[in-house]
């Protein structure tokens, strides 16, 4: 028996890095998992991957009738939905508040923070009329500290810290557990050299972590899976920080 059977998931961002490895780690329990996402090729691919236990659907976060059916879609091919992951986030190039444009601003608000709030809205009911399940909004280390140069990734990532309280006290009563991870560096395509102007920021990060190294998405999908099966059925509202001491403390090396 796989933690997840039974269970449809829908995960936005699930074409590449962590969202793959949560969809990949939701089929292996036993789940059904509609992968939401714009990368259209990379996202077909996996699905085709993972078989009849997966279907990829175009989802642009920022778009409420995308959300609406990939709700749809879920419910129509797998019969219902009980878990959502708000996995999409983006993170554009460090910039000094002084020098940040506000579109480029408001567009990381749109994808991190206001997406989370239309995917639990538009999947709320379905969850629901399944009889209850489980919402869990990836947020970061940077909604729990903040970091200089980016200023619309840290807000968007605390905001969805406390949209994910608001959420779990609403929907409690429906049967719905909502809670918030806060993965620290994890080796995906935001770490990479191509998202600092060529600079590979991973080796500095490793130095920072008291186990010296970084994260990788399998680990945060494993605790992904756990707060979104019956194993963490007394958790909501709550943070799940997963970042390998990164929050501990300042690390001195002798």
């Amino acid at each position: 028996m796989g933690r997840m059977d039974g269970k449809v998931a829908l995960v936005s961002g699930g074409a590449r890095g962590q969202g793959e490895a949560e969809a990949r780690a939701f089929v292996d329990e036993g789940a059904k998992v509609v992968i939401g996402d714009i990368l259209d090729a990379e996202g077909k691919t996996l699905a085709d991957e993972l078989g009849d236990g997966a279907v990829y659907v175009t989802l642009d976060v920022t778009d409420e009738e995308a959300w609406k059916a990939a709700v749809a879609t879920a419910v129509d091919t797998f019969g219902k939905l009980t878990t959502l992951v708000n996995n999409a986030g983006i993170s554009p190039p460090p910039t000094p508040i002084l020098d940040m444009d506000v579109a480029t601003y408001r567009k990381v608000i749109d994808v991190n923070q206001i997406s989370a709030f239309m995917g639990t809205k538009f999947s709320a009911r379905a969850i629901a009329d399944a009889g209850g399940g489980t919402i869990v909004n990836i947020s970061s280390v940077n909604g729990i500290v903040g970091a200089a140069g980016i200023a619309g990734y840290v807000s968007s990532k605390f905001a969805l810290r406390g949209f994910t309280k608001t959420a779990a006290l609403e929907l409690g009563s429906l049967g719905i557990r909502v809670n918030s991870v806060h993965p620290g560096p994890i080796d995906t395509a935001m770490l990479s050299p191509d998202s600092f102007g060529g600079f590979d920021m991973r080796p500095m990060l490793k130095g920072l972590l008291p186990i010296g190294r970084i994260g990788t998405p399998d680990e945060v999908a494993e605790l992904v899976v756990w707060l979104s099966s019956d194993a963490s059925s007394f958790c909501t509202g709550s943070e799940f920080v997963i970042d390998g001491g990164f929050l501990a403390g300042p690390l001195l090396r002798g």
